[in-house]
């Protein structure tokens, strides 16, 4: 008798990540031989640095490559807990035994949805927010909640926006600074107003800093920098966008001791560890931060280029509304013009653009605004260029 895949109550929400359908999508039109430029795919153009590449060669053939422990290597959860006391007075307590590294900061968003949130919980989730939030709070049977973010204020949300949403089933709120899809940053008063609130009220928040280092107007701050306590406060960092190392997939959080023993409890049954070379190779990021700092701000200083070379472009379209961003690498803005009877907007100027003009970026709906589409500029410059000015001729042509 044949059996037929019924989706199990776990996954009966799920969908696939936006942001991969995107790329994919552009990489068969690419095979097909159609010229198309890329700037849905939010993942750094840069090669890993050339010293971290070196000291992770160096640790294949000294031989460490075989298990570790599930929740790391002391030397990089060491390095970890010492790079966070150095930036945040109030986190001077920190101890390796407070840090968990796991295959990348998605897994370790993961991780703390699954510990601390359950069935009938409700989530804060300022939005727009990348895609996976959502989806993570409902793999962990609680439901997310979508804060509408101020248009006029970057897409941000207040503190006083969050309680305005909270119910007596509020657990949590995840936040993410610098942001995508926005690139928005939070101040230091701005963070700190919603952080004194959670706390207050019993939250968790989970803060998702893994754009930290890419800011473009001063420093982006860290909750741990701005945090009335620790005590209810999640971290999750990586090496993938600051130091160009999405693929060896090393995140980590940092969090409340009870917390960190569970998370490290239900990764060694979900994925064990991290691969031990890219441990190591983050462990060279972490370490060498002389290296480390010049490359980053190399990096950065182009990725400004490029974004202040886009601004340039967009500056002849002054009736779009965009979100300047003062981090991370996208732009953000709302079509509908193009298309105000459309339930999407977002949706169906992504695939009129990709088709008519070859230029592939993320439409809004992926994070919960439809009107709206994302374009990353974690590409060469002559490719961001061209393509937001494509992506502004079809807008002007389907609005007039």
């Amino acid at each position: 008798m044949a059996v037929e895949f019924t989706p199990s109550s776990n996954i009966a929400l799920l969908r696939e990540s936006a942001t991969i359908a995107v790329s994919q999508r552009a990489k068969a039109l690419k095979a097909e031989g159609r010229s198309i430029i890329d700037l849905g795919a939010g993942e750094p153009d840069f090669d890993t640095p050339a010293f971290i590449r070196d000291d992770a060669k160096r640790a294949i053939d000294a031989g460490h490559t075989h298990y570790t422990a599930t929740e790391g290597i002391l030397p990089l959860r060491q390095a970890i807990a010492a790079l966070a006391r150095d930036y945040s007075p109030v986190a001077e307590s920190l101890v390796a035994q407070d840090v968990v590294v796991s295959n990348g900061s998605k897994q370790s968003l993961f991780n703390a949805c699954f510990v601390l949130f359950g069935l009938g919980d409700e989530v804060l989730v300022p939005t727009p927010a990348w895609t996976s939030y959502y989806e993570m709070v409902q793999l962990a049977r609680a439901t997310p909640i979508a804060v509408m973010g101020d248009a006029a204020n970057g897409l941000k949300v207040t503190a006083s926006m969050l309680a305005a949403a909270a119910t007596d089933r509020t657990r949590g709120v995840m936040i993410n600074s610098p942001s995508n899809p926005t690139g928005s940053v939070y101040t230091p008063d701005e963070l700190r107003e919603i952080l004194v609130l959670a706390h207050s009220l019993g939250w968790w928040v989970i803060s998702d800093e893994i754009y930290r280092r890419v800011s473009f107007d001063g420093e982006a701050v860290s909750a741990l920098q701005v945090a009335p306590a620790l005590d209810n406060l999640v971290i999750v960092d990586g090496v993938a966008k600051a130091y160009a190392m999405t693929g060896w997939r090393v995140g980590w959080s940092i969090a409340p001791r009870a917390v960190t023993k569970a998370m490290t409890a239900f990764q060694s049954h979900a994925t064990f560890h991290t691969a031990s070379i890219s441990q190591y190779a983050a462990l060279s990021a972490l370490t060498r931060r002389a290296e480390a700092d010049a490359s980053i701000a190399e990096m950065v200083a182009q990725y400004r280029v490029r974004r202040d070379a886009a601004l340039a472009v967009f500056g002849d379209y002054p009736g779009l509304p965009l979100v300047r961003p003062a981090g991370a690498f996208y732009f953000y803005f709302d079509v509908s013009a193009a298309f105000p009877l459309h339930a999407e907007p977002g949706s169906a100027f992504a695939a009129r653009l990709l088709e008519e003009k070859g230029v592939a970026v993320v439409p809004g709906a992926a994070f919960k605004t439809p009107s709206w589409v994302r374009i990353s500029y974690a590409a060469p410059e002559s490719d961001v260029v061209e393509g937001v000015g494509r992506t502004l001729t079809l807008w002007s042509e389907l609005k007039g």
